[in-house]
């Protein structure tokens, strides 16, 4: 009888610990979902101002609009800095590169990331 009532407490210690697991891991799921939904929602943002002032007189200034976007994108991606984009690239390599270097190349493969996540209708 102790030796079942044993079995029975270690199958329901495995039991407990395994749901624990699952309910993390999808909380671990849908944390990540809405983090790269966040970061997509303030790259397009950046985008659409950054677009937005090469179309604009030069004189006037959507300088401070364009990096207050962008510092929001920066924010919005520190959780998913060390992501891979391909190339031998980060999702941080390539949004500095991208921002702060104008390289259209690593601009695609953030655009690529935010599409395979699923949010490529929040691209300009």
């Amino acid at each position: 009888m102790a030796r079942a009532f044993g079995a029975l407490v270690t199958a329901l210690a495995l039991v407990a610990t395994g749901a624990g697991c699952s309910s993390s891991a999808a909380g671990d799921a849908q944390w990540l979902t809405e983090q790269r939904k966040s970061y997509c929602t303030q790259l397009g943002t950046w985008q659409r101002a950054r677009n937005a002032e090469d179309t604009e007189d030069p004189a006037a200034s959507g300088f401070e609009e364009v990096e207050a976007t962008a510092q929001d994108a920066f924010l919005a991606m520190r959780a998913l800095k060390d992501e891979p984009v391909g190339g031998g690239r980060t999702l941080g390599e390539a949004t500095a590169a991208a921002m702060h270097h104008g390289d259209s190349e690593a601009e695609g493969r953030v655009v690529t990331y935010c599409d395979d996540a699923g949010f490529e209708t929040l691209m300009r």
